[in-house]
């Protein structure tokens, strides 16, 4: 929701990578934002106009001299942006920018705004790492822009280096980050997410229904708040958070180690994973094969560490611990029983098993109880806004 209803210009540059301003134009509109777009002269000769216009539901600015009111218009939109990207921005514009000059429609406009603004370089890679377009930038940044490195590759002039421009989704993403309070700068967080993998022997496994994406949802949440996170991952279908440190386990005697080798480094831990409860004792080091006439396996089972519990055990006054509970029934109670057996400051407790809730849904429906015997509800709603609300609740009990 950070773009909902948000004026965001687009300002487009003469360069090859113009094209994936189309996609990054969508994605804004998508995310609820109204969006002008602004195009220097040689940007229309790479895509045309009409593509920005129609998506975007508004006139394309370009000329201060030929539109209607274009003079007027450009401090207009500059007065009323709460956001401005470049993307792509050629060494042209940013030099221009750099030294205060204004001689076109986006130009003129971005010397005018008072919104944050990012920058999205893209060109050659010679002249990308050319001293003077890296000073340009370096002013750009020092006056408190936006700087979004570019990406390394083989770029369309068929040289390999850094002057790609990253895919609109990471843009986007950037941009969501730029907008985002900075509330959590400074802490340091700890995330576990996914389910946890316990062989029984080279082919299969014991483990659960759970997909990671409330575990990742908090862990982007945390990092877009300006929070240094690291996210201890069981094995999952999904990308790996803009800005996160990723640790890939499977099995909860892996999480276990690297849980428990950072607690000393973290404010805030919170634990969402779903760690299998028990594991097979004796995993076999070759795949158990079928006997004829026996359709029985019998599998003895040991309980596996309770993560949550150590890490109870271990924490100091100052670190704030959060846990998650996945129940089928009693939610309050067990949830309760949970923060006190656990040494808990919250815990964020679910009913499992319904479509629109829990594990693989998009969504998800939660009871937060604190350790002061408070709680607060969350309705049904998307998992990322969920993890903004629970974070919310995290700040509150730490101050």
């Amino acid at each position: 929701m950070i773009l909902q209803n948000k004026y965001v210009l687009l300002g487009i540059t003469g360069g090859i990578a113009a094209y994936k301003a189309v996609e990054l134009l969508r994605l804004l509109k998508k995310a609820g934002a109204y969006v002008t777009v602004i195009m220097t002269e040689s940007a229309k000769k790479f895509v045309g106009i009409t593509t920005f216009e129609v998506l975007s539901e508004n006139p394309v600015l370009s000329d201060l001299y030929f539109d209607t009111d274009a003079s007027v218009k450009h401090i207009e939109l500059a007065k009323k942006a709460d956001a401005a990207i470049i993307a792509p921005a050629t060494a042209n514009t940013i030099g221009k920018l750099a030294n205060g000059l204004a001689d076109n429609a986006l130009t003129t406009t971005l010397l005018a705004v008072t919104c944050p603004v990012m920058v999205c370089p893209s060109m050659n890679s010679d002249m990308y790492q050319n001293i003077r377009v890296q000073r340009n930038l370096d002013i750009l940044e020092k006056d408190g822009w936006h700087i979004l490195d570019p990406d390394s590759g083989v770029l369309a002039c068929k040289t390999t280096g850094a002057g790609r421009l990253p895919e609109p989704w990471f843009i986007f993403d950037r941009i969501e980050a730029m907008l985002t309070r900075k509330d959590m700068k400074g802490k340091r967080v700890l995330i576990s997410a996914g389910p946890t993998v316990e062989a029984i022997d080279p082919v299969r496994y014991v483990s659960n229904h759970s997909s990671g994406k409330m575990g990742y949802a908090v862990a982007r949440a945390a990092e877009k708040r300006g929070a240094v996170v690291t996210l201890v991952s069981g094995p999952v279908h999904l990308d790996s958070p803009v800005g996160v440190t990723r640790i890939n386990v499977e099995s909860c005697d892996e999480m276990a180690v690297q849980m428990l080798s950072r607690l000393g480094e973290v404010d805030i831990i919170i634990k969402v994973a779903a760690v299998a409860d028990y594991k097979p004792i004796d995993p076999k080091s070759s795949k158990i094969k079928k006997k004829d006439g026996h359709s029985e396996l019998t599998l003895n089972m040991v309980e596996n560490l309770d993560i949550l519990k150590l890490i109870g055990e271990k924490k100091t006054k100052n670190q704030f611990l959060v846990g998650f509970a996945a129940e089928t029934d009693d939610l309050e109670k067990n949830a309760v029983l949970k923060i006190k057996k656990k040494n808990l400051d919250m815990i964020a407790a679910n009913i499992v098993g319904a479509d629109d809730s829990g594990f693989k849904a998009d969504t998800n429906k939660v009871k937060l109880i604190f350790r002061d015997g408070s709680f607060s509800d969350i309705p049904l709603m998307k998992k990322n806004e969920v993890a903004d609300i629970l974070i919310d609740h995290i700040i509150e009990k730490m101050l």
